[in-house]
């Protein structure tokens, strides 16, 4: 049975019993009554799709494949009358990001055999695409892409402005440096493939619908695949669900050319030309919420699309000769950070979100459906998604004020504009002199964007909880700190954070700051409802600066300031310390702390000085080198895991299998040998790695190290067998044999593995007494202030205190 539901209004939450979710739909009063259908709407189903366009008929079409057979869709308009129905049906695989090159990759490959799976016809042509790069800066961009691409098994290859013309004899190449041509990408109909989605997922399983104007449906999973009224949709729950994205007009005139350059992209259409872009300047539209009911030709504005017309004829000046049909202005949404939302609300639990896909909503709709589909079955996807994870965003992305003038400025970060984006960068300099003062004197880091909460009971239920949720034993003296991971059931890292217990029933947690909501939900999640048991999001309430260097622990004066917690730690491996301080005293400890460091050569520092730091000591970073499909024992993370104490924790029997089997890849440090840094291309990260030649993993983070004076990369290695590519175990005898090389855009640099760090370019020269918690001086007020003194355990050096 398929048929089409139609919801003409919002979809809002009921509360009902226990693991069903009750949706009801309220008809809007301007919707003609005689467009309802006396279809009665069923009463509950397994889940709720609300979206008609590529991205809910995707995740339909997954679901039912997968298995799942009672699966509702609802549509307020006609299928795939949304952005859909407007797309330019580009889809190109050329993505910056590793997981939407898979995704867009896997899309491309459903699609094409969509017709024959279904017998509708989609429009799919395989024509190939050229991005195009007007200066040295985007031509390296490419590079970095067409290495990436190889490595997964698309075919592209960069090429010179002359085989542009041979390709493409229409394009003015004159200006152009060179290009990246991937011939497997391909152009579609968008709408057409939406509704052989809806048609394939009713012949998998059941995807029942009907037009209506009101109704109540239980679910067990809701999904919002809205859209541009995803925003609106989340609001409307009766716990609203924060999805930060907001609409822009987006224009184009009736083998696909991406121009990134001029902005422009370029596609054959029914004999004709179709040509859109992004502007400099995007206008925000909808900024109140009141959406158009079903997506309509925006107004016409010749005087904002003038500059994206000038690139196209440039471009092609043939077409000054030929008559511009249309100008088409659609509505198309776009997030904060140009990357798409997906995964589960973590405040509705059971509530999923696919939206926001700034205008790759094709490329990018078959991978998103699949991945999504994966999440809400099996708990989680397949790949790593968290650069996509809704989750990322906090409370202040969800404004409305700040979503239209983010979306307003958010183009800019297609741009490369600067002519040593890919070299050694103008602050070189700057961060060298932080690094050197971190190691000889003292700097200061503010840190108070990271994630703080405190877990409190009124027995021993923080611990027993805390214990279960984190993988190190929490169990220690008062005043210590411990590192642990906080993991999944596959014990992948959920999260990578330090706790310190502050009394017996006591904690504070300290994480990344992107980590905020997805740590709260986490733990919402897993510890018990009991009233005797507090969770507390305190990151406001502390300003947190870090203290790094030697001469960190001479001497200290925190004023009159009260409540401070000190904690030895520095996330660097250097001595000093952390300094939470109730925000109330911030800046008057600050101040305090550059006058009384004056006579030790106090600087402020910064984040790229503490990531030179960090990794050059080996240290990995959650989000970076660490996430939910990395395991302490394939990141040398073995001793923050209580595998050898016999309490119970999330992941621990994962972790035991994989002890006993061995581990499939490894992070590695590499340290490149014949790199000039003032010539060469520098890695960032997602570099691929060769040993002895072979494809063997990408790095996941590098920095510049000003002790070892060379570039050294984090990564991970693999050993995938030669006959069939399946992985296998990797050994510390597998990464010490082989050669290595890193390829940064399509040149390889020789470099040497190492499972530990290189001891003897970070031995330092201690003062012959041990630190004492007595050396911090300061006037009577601060001698007498409430300052709690914690030491670090099992984590980055040791700091000796009497």
């Amino acid at each position: 049975l398929v048929m089409l539901y139609r919801l003409l209004s919002i979809v809002q939450r009921q509360r009902t019993s226990p693991g069903w979710q009750t949706w009801s739909s309220a008809r809007s009063s301007s919707t003609s009554a005689a467009e309802a259908h006396s279809i009665a709407l069923p009463a509950q189903a397994q889940v709720v799709i609300c979206g008609g366009g590529i991205m809910g008929t995707s995740v339909a079409y997954h679901l039912s494949k997968m298995g799942w057979q009672d699966i509702v869709l609802l549509e307020q308009g006609r299928l795939a009358a949304g952005s859909t129905r407007f797309c330019a049906g580009v889809l190109s695989t050329a993505r910056q990001s590793s997981i939407e090159q898979k995704m867009a990759d896997y899309s491309n490959k459903l699609y094409h055999q969509l017709e024959q799976e279904t017998g509708i016809q989609t429009g799919y042509l395989r024509t190939g695409s050229i991005s195009l790069a007007q200066t040295q800066d985007r031509l390296i961009s490419l590079k970095r892409i067409n290495s990436r691409l190889n490595v997964i098994g698309i075919p592209s290859e960069i090429i010179s402005p002359k085989k542009v013309a041979e390709l493409h004899p229409l394009l003015n190449v004159h200006d152009l440096v060179g290009a990246m041509h991937v011939p497997e990408d391909a152009v579609v109909s968008s709408a057409d493939v939406a509704l052989a989605l809806a048609s394939a997922a009713s012949q998998n399983g059941q995807v029942t619908g009907v037009e209506t104007d009101k109704g109540q449906i239980e679910c067990q999973y809701f999904v919002n695949c809205a859209g541009q009224w995803a925003y609106e949709l989340g609001l409307s729950t009766e716990e609203p669900v924060s999805i930060p994205l907001h609409a822009c007009e987006h224009f184009y005139v009736l083998t696909p050319i991406v121009d990134a350059d001029g902005r422009i992209y370029i596609r054959n259409w029914q004999g004709g030309i179709l040509s859109g872009g992004f502007e400099k300047n995007p206008k925000p539209i909808f900024t109140e919420g009141k959406n158009q009911l079903e997506i309509q030709n925006l107004r016409e504005d010749w005087d904002h699309f003038e500059p994206l017309l000038s690139s196209l004829l440039r471009r092609m000046p043939v077409l000054e000769t030929l008559e511009i049909l249309k100008l088409v202005n659609c509505p198309e949404t776009f997030t904060p950070d140009m990357k798409c939302i997906m995964g589960e609300s973590p405040v509705v639990q059971g509530y999923f979100v696919l939206a926001g896909m700034n205008s790759a909503g094709l490329s990018l709709g078959g991978g998103a459906g699949k991945f999504l589909a994966e999440w809400m079955i099996y708990g989680y996807p397949s790949e790593n998604v968290w650069e996509l994870d809704l989750q990322r965003f906090g409370a202040l992305q969800s404004s409305r004020t700040f979503l239209r003038h983010r979306v307003m400025e958010v183009m800019h970060l297609l741009a490369l504009e600067q002519s040593k984006t890919f070299y050694k960068p103008d602050w070189f300099d700057i961060v060298e002199s932080e690094v050197k003062c971190c190691k000889e004197a003292v700097c200061v880091i503010d840190m108070s964007s990271f994630t703080k909460f405190e877990i409190t009971s009124t027995g021993d239920q923080a611990l027993e909880s805390l214990q279960y949720v984190f993988s190190n034993d929490l169990d220690v003296p008062v005043g210590h700190i411990v590192h642990t991971g906080m993991l999944n059931e596959c014990g992948g890292y959920e999260n990578d954070c330090s706790i310190a217990r502050l009394n017996k029933r006591s904690f504070f947690m300290i994480s990344p700051t992107d980590q905020q909501v997805h740590c709260w939900a986490w733990l919402n999640k897993y510890m018990p409802k009991d009233s005797n048991l507090l969770l507390e999001d305190v990151t406001w309430k502390y300003t947190a600066l870090n203290l790094i260097g030697p001469r960190a622990v001479d001497e200290m004066s925190v004023g009159y300031a009260n409540g401070i917690r000190v904690m030895s730690m520095t996330h660097t491996g250097e001595p000093g310390f952390m300094l939470y301080i109730p925000i109330e005293y911030a800046l008057h400890v600050y101040n305090e702390v550059m006058s009384v460091g004056q006579k030790y050569g106090i600087r402020n520092a910064g984040y790229y000085a503490l990531r030179s730091l960090r990794i050059e000591k080996f240290f990995a970073f959650w989000g970076q080198d660490l996430n939910t499909l990395t395991t302490p024992l394939e990141c040398g993370g073995e001793s923050r895991v209580k595998l050898d104490k016999g309490i119970d924790f999330i992941g621990r029997d994962a972790l035991l299998q994989q002890k006993q089997s061995g581990v499939y890849k490894r992070l590695t440090m590499f340290i490149l040998d014949d790199h000039d840094t003032d010539l060469d291309l520098w890695p960032w990260w997602g570099e691929p790695i060769y040993r002895n030649g072979k494809y063997a993993g990408k790095t996941t983070s590098s920095a510049y190290s000003f002790t070892l004076e060379r570039h050294v990369c984090l990564g991970y290695v693999h050993n995938f067998s030669e006959d069939n590519g399946e992985e296998q175990v990797v050994t510390a005898d597998f990464i010490n044999r082989g050669e290595y090389e890193i390829d940064i855009a399509g040149h390889r640099f020789q470099a040497k593995a190492k499972l530990y760090p290189v001891t003897s370019f970070f031995t330092h020269k201690r003062r012959k007494d041990d630190v004492e918690l007595s050396d911090f001086h300061g006037n009577r007020s601060s001698v007498d202030s409430d300052v709690e003194f914690l030491l670090l355990e099992e984590c980055y050096f040791s700091f000796s205190s009497s």
